[in-house]
């Protein structure tokens, strides 16, 4: 048995906001290069974060600003394609796909990237989970085993583990690992669990075991200035249908003191990194019977942000290519995304980026309440690039 550290308490988030009409000149900013770990702060002479951050977003034009909600995708069989979804000013990029070239071969593509980037650095994303779920293969990658298999390693194996993971991304450029799956699959449910427990994408079958693990991996990620993904919140561990190819994804039995909802709570407590956490975009009727988690308010802002006290950056699933959003316009899948609490947009496919782009800049041009919505995500993503390095 691993030990099992504390839960830290839950602190209720701060909203930070400014009105969307400030303009000026974006400047090229240079992100950390791969292969460097984080760094400390510097001399007492740099302005506090806090600071940084409102001088960025003063800098930043306000379509420029919508645009840093972004995380468009990139496939990894047409990189080329990246530098052009990157000099529309997005926020980051998300490589989907599988590969087998080199850290050094990406690493010279990301920080190309890094250099076209019109305005503050990249999140350079992928899905590093092990087991199918592995997009690098190459021979700086380690073949990592199911987290089923990794749940099992005893705490300092799990760890060390995580550190390789973290490790390896970094060198290739990459900041943000769409992983660890936070869920938790009940015993003798994997096989009915379509999305996580038939494949082995969960680390155990209690939501204290899940936390544990889930932190562990995290930890090691984060030591390497790769930020991790706490996914799918408020939980798909006992769903039977996959959102990526089902319309209706319902799970009726999760509310907000289930175990599912714990496991993210606990890990979120335990783990020294600042992760992100992703949204599930499957319908929890206990909580919103009426709207997705990721469209829901309730969900998003009142369970995530207010009960569990999470401040940091909420990024979606796919709100591109996922079937359980595709009888939504993309533009309002933005929106809806952003009014409910939301930081960061994914799309796997970057085509309706500038289509969502424009509606939530509509919005917010027509909506104060709104625009005030869209600057504390930016300010909130911001902050996080800002401890990750890349506001220069």
């Amino acid at each position: 048995m691993r030990n099992r550290g504390p839960l830290l308490p839950a602190v209720a988030a701060a909203t930070l906001a400014v009105v969307l009409t400030a303009c000026g000149t974006t400047e090229t900013r240079t992100a950390a290069s791969p292969g460097t770990e984080p760094s400390s702060p510097s001399s007492s002479a740099a302005p506090a974060p806090d600071d940084r951050v409102g001088a960025v977003l003063e800098e930043l034009e306000p379509r420029e600003r919508v645009a840093q909600l972004f995380v468009a995708g990139v496939p990894l069989d047409d990189l080329g394609s990246g530098g052009e979804i990157v000099r529309t000013g997005v926020g980051g990029v998300f490589l989907h796909g599988r590969t087998t070239a080199t850290a050094e071969e990406l690493a010279s593509r990301t920080s190309a990237w890094q250099e076209e980037a019109p305005g503050p650095g990249l999140w350079v994303a992928a899905d590093q989970e092990g087991g199918l779920v592995q997009t690098f293969k190459g021979p700086d990658f380690e073949l990592l085993p199911t987290a089923v298999v990794q749940g099992r390693l005893p705490d300092p194996e799990l760890r060390a583990l995580g550190d390789r993971m973290g490790a390896s991304m970094n060198a290739a450029g990459l900041n943000v690992n769409l992983a660890p799956v936070a869920d938790v699959v009940p015993a003798g449910a994997e096989a009915g669990n379509e999305p996580i427990g038939a494949v082995e994408r969960h680390y155990g079958s209690t939501g204290a075991d899940v936390a544990a693990d889930v932190a562990a991996i995290a930890d090691g990620l984060a030591a390497h200035g790769v930020v991790p993904t706490l996914k799918h919140f408020p939980g798909l561990g006992r769903v039977q249908g996959n959102t990526d190819t089902s319309a209706s994804v319902v799970d009726p039995g999760v509310g907000p003191a289930d175990e599912q909802v714990a496991a993210y709570s606990d890990a979120l407590g335990r783990t020294s990194a600042e992760p992100f956490v992703m949204m599930s975009s499957a319908v929890y009727p206990l909580i919103d019977p009426e709207n997705q988690a990721a469209f829901s308010r309730p969900v998003v802002t009142g369970l995530l942000r207010e009960q569990l006290g999470f401040d940091g950056v909420v990024i979606s699933d796919d709100l591109a290519n996922a079937d359980a959003v595709e009888g939504i316009p993309p533009g309002e899948r933005a929106v809806r995304f952003i009014e409910a609490g939301g930081t960061l947009v994914l799309t796997v496919d970057g085509g309706p980026v500038p289509e969502m782009i424009d509606a939530v800049a509509a919005r917010a041009e027509q909506d104060p309440a709104f625009a005030e919505l869209v600057d504390g995500a930016v300010r909130t993503t911001l902050a996080a690039k800002e401890r990750a390095g890349l506001l220069g």
